[in-house]
């Protein structure tokens, strides 16, 4: 199966009976994900911790629609991930978490550090206090590409939240609440994705659309991907993993020219802190990485951590100088193939 079509359908882990908090719960993984968890399983509990009271609102509207005889398992909790009070009443009799709020555009972050640092490492750091305190199972966070090498400050806040979740399992003693990190690129369809804008400008008669850098390109996955990513990722996990999945790379003059194939493109220049490939894996980590064969899997750096569970699964070391960038991927998406992705006809 090619990274185009890969379904990370590893057994997923069952939380049917069990209590599951989102953090960023309205954005455009967490709805997928609610609404992925409702139709597979049927938890007891399924709590959305986001800000906006509008979001949650709308979004209790479409589930009761879509699973209306699950809606009384929803719980729409406002709050902060600033806020550790909040969190720790949150997360009370919570089994797993799946921590995916943050500041997450390059620009915005670069121009407002201060808020980008508390929300997404102030806040990583809280959600790990009130899992520990609650005594929380799992939790999973979601990392991102510009974690890897960063070079913006929302790449460098997500490193800086990817240790501290890896770090978190030192914390937690040898039967306590187990912490893991899912890294990957852009996603498909979603809220921050380019594919929305370009769409909007092509349904604006647009004359041309903005290319950054024509040599550009980027890793993909879709939202049904991400989210049976993070899924089976919980399950496979032992604590301290960084998952990474085999995705596909795209150039974004080819992305362009498969949403508007007659449209010119206007070279506007690489915005503020963003790069022209994107790292999901660097040489360094090369040496504590495993291959599945539908992930990578960036180990601690801790000589007593166990890979047992991952050497049962097939895992096996990587090459000493393999990277795992964009550019040189060996799985490409072509035209036909991301307008099938995302559900539009060729132009």
């Amino acid at each position: 199966m090619t990274a185009v079509h890969r379904k990370f359908d590893r057994p997923a882990i069952d939380m049917s009976g069990k209590s599951v908090l989102v953090t960023g719960g309205t954005g455009s993984f967490a709805r997928a994900f609610v609404d992925t968890l409702l139709t597979r399983n049927t938890p007891r509990r399924l709590v959305v911790f986001s800000r906006d009271e509008q979001k949650q609102d709308a979004m209790a509207r479409e589930i009761a629609a879509a699973h209306p005889k699950l809606a009384d398992r929803m719980r729409f909790f406002i709050g902060d991930v600033r806020d550790l009070s909040r969190l720790e009443l949150a997360m009370r009799e919570v089994d797993y978490v799946v921590h995916a709020a943050a500041i997450k555009i390059i620009p915005i972050a670069e121009y407002n550090p201060f808020e980008t640092i508390l929300t997404n490492v102030h806040g990583a750091e809280n959600v790990v206090k009130a899992a520990l305190r609650n005594g929380v199972k799992r939790v999973v966070a979601l990392s991102t590409d510009k974690a890897a090498n960063p070079i913006n400050l929302y790449g460098a806040s997500k490193l800086a939240s990817d240790k501290i979740m890896v770090a978190a399992n030192n914390l937690s003693g040898t039967h306590g609440t187990r912490f893991s990190v899912v890294r990957y690129g852009n996603v498909i369809g979603s809220r921050g994705s380019v594919v929305p804008l370009f769409q909007n400008l092509i349904n604006k008669g647009a004359k041309a659309l903005p290319i950054t850098d024509p040599r550009m390109t980027r890793f993909w996955i879709t939202l049904e991907q991400g989210v049976s990513f993070v899924l089976s990722s919980l399950a496979l996990m032992n604590g301290g993993e960084l998952f990474v999945p085999k995705i596909p790379s795209m150039h974004m003059t080819e992305l362009a020219r498969a949403m508007a194939p007659n449209l010119p493109h206007e070279i506007v220049g690489i915005r503020p802190g963003e790069k022209l490939h994107e790292v999901m894996i660097t040489e360094d980590d090369a040496r504590v990485t495993l291959e599945l064969d539908d992930r990578f899997v960036i180990c601690p750096q801790d000589s007593h951590w166990q890979r047992d569970h991952l050497t049962a699964a097939g895992a096996r070391p990587v090459a000493e100088d393999f990277r795992y960038s964009s550019e040189i991927n060996t799985e490409w998406l072509d035209a036909a193939l991301l307008n099938g992705l995302i559900g539009r006809k060729a132009a």
